[in-house]
């Protein structure tokens, strides 16, 4: 394996046997089971992935897409099918924190015992113990029984141990967000030490914003196939696609989409759809900050014609001072009848991280329905807040079919909004804060 390769994923399979009764289970174990009596489970078919050392990698995609089975395999806590896992240097997992306590054993005792089962002596526990103790804050808890934690300080100590004992590759499972708001503070910041550091970091989240904000790359995946990976924010776009069902998956190839020839042609056919359109519009009639590599998709029930912002004067523009009132436009077409259609603008900043948005559902401002042929324009008015600095903007027209949530038309990234300042604060927003200082001083 090459040395600037972590960790090496080589057509990587893991089925499972899924059995109709437990009793099937013992006769398979025993060899007196049909063929045709269980049925098999690939949780993963054909996994193929390379980190690079100094890499933080996240893994998104649905549940059941084999996001942790993956990991699992990775850390030794589950065997491979078939296919290769290699590794160059020490790992410390943080998957189904607390996994290997031993209920009876008191904290302390529980921390040697993981630390040795990880692979550190005794003497490098003794060097890292107060470190432990201080992260988890439990107090002289520490000295009693796990079994009697409550279960905020049973995660506390469990991320405490694996968190503190400084490895070479870091792998989380959906574990940065334990505890209460003060210590995921604490994990998060510790997160981004080791990333300062050159760790290499492999993880699993649900939460974009934190894939989008600390990850090099990502991998999704759906159904145990790798669909693609590449930038944060593109990979994110595409999972929000699969989430409501508007990514063409293969039914039986189990290639990568991004390599996938109908799909291929069919980017290419929309390109070109999209060039012809571009030729044939006149540069005034293009509105200001328009994207022309938005991403778009839905079911067709309802198509955004149009979306614009205009100034606190009312003028279009793509430039909003801060502190003034503007206002954001869309024009939707309806081409069939729509029990109670949502509508929703996203504010994005240029790592993809969401930064603010609402919709008409929220703002309890239309629920009523329409019908095929209607044509409604919707203005959201409001003050600008944000920091100085580029956004991405992203529309959409959705709603809910006999509780399922469906997607008529989105826009993803269709024009930018830049906000002109002269005073920019910590963070995203300015809290608009009134400060006065007055004189206390005693005569």
């Amino acid at each position: 394996m090459d040395k600037d390769i972590a960790i090496k994923v080589t057509d990587l399979t893991k089925k499972y046997k899924l059995y109709g009764k437990n009793s099937d289970r013992l006769k398979d174990a025993l060899g007196l089971l049909p063929k045709d009596s269980c049925t098999e489970h690939l949780a993963l078919n054909h996994v193929n992935l390379e980190v690079k050392r100094g890499e933080t990698i996240g893994i998104i995609g649905t549940n059941g897409s084999g996001k942790s089975t993956i990991l699992k395999i990775i850390t030794g806590v589950l065997s491979p099918t078939s296919g290769s896992v290699e590794v160059d240097g020490h790992i410390s997992a943080l998957l189904e924190l607390g996994a290997g306590f031993n209920m009876e054993y008191n904290g302390i005792d529980n921390i040697y015992l993981n630390g040795m089962m990880i692979g550190f002596s005794e003497e490098e526990i003794d060097k890292r113990l107060d470190a432990i103790l201080e992260f988890a804050d439990i107090g002289d808890y520490v000295y009693q029984p796990v079994k009697t934690y409550s279960s905020g300080m049973f995660v506390r100590l469990a991320f405490a141990v694996a968190i503190n004992i400084d490895p070479e590759i870091l792998i989380v499972d959906e574990a940065l967000s334990v505890g209460d708001v003060f210590f995921q503070a604490k994990c998060y910041h510790k997160f981004e030490e080791f990333k300062k550091q050159g760790k290499t970091i492999l993880f699993v989240s649900h939460d974009l914003s934190t894939i989008s904000r600390y990850c090099d790359r990502a991998i999704l995946l759906n159904q145990g196939v790798v669909l693609g990976e590449g930038a944060p924010k593109k990979m994110i776009d595409i999972y929000k696609q699969v989430l409501v069902g508007q990514y063409p998956l293969p039914e039986n190839d189990f290639k990568s989409l991004l390599e996938d020839e109908d799909i291929r042609k069919a980017a290419e056919e929309a390109d070109e759809k999209a060039d012809k359109k571009n030729k044939t519009e006149k540069p005034e009639e293009k509105d200001q900050g328009a994207n022309p590599d938005l991403l778009e998709y839905g079911n067709g029930a309802a198509e955004i014609t149009e979306f614009y912002t205009t100034d606190s004067k009312g003028l279009r523009t793509n430039s909003v001072i801060k502190g003034s009132e503007f206002t954001i436009h869309m024009k939707v077409n309806f081409i069939r009848d729509v029990a109670a259609p949502i509508f929703a603008f996203t504010f994005k900043n240029i790592m993809g991280i969401e930064i603010s948005g609402t919709n008409s559902m929220v703002e309890k401002a239309f629920l009523e329905p329409v019908s095929a042929g209607d044509v409604k324009e919707i203005t959201f008015t409001q003050r600008m807040q944000l920091q100085g600095g580029e956004y991405l903007v992203s529309f959409g027209v959705t709603g809910f079919e006999q509780d399922d949530f469906v997607v008529y038309h989105r826009l993803y990234d269709a024009m930018n909004i830049t906000v002109v300042s002269d005073k920019n604060t910590v963070g995203y927003f300015d809290m608009e804060s009134k400060v006065s200082v007055t004189d206390s001083t005693k005569d």
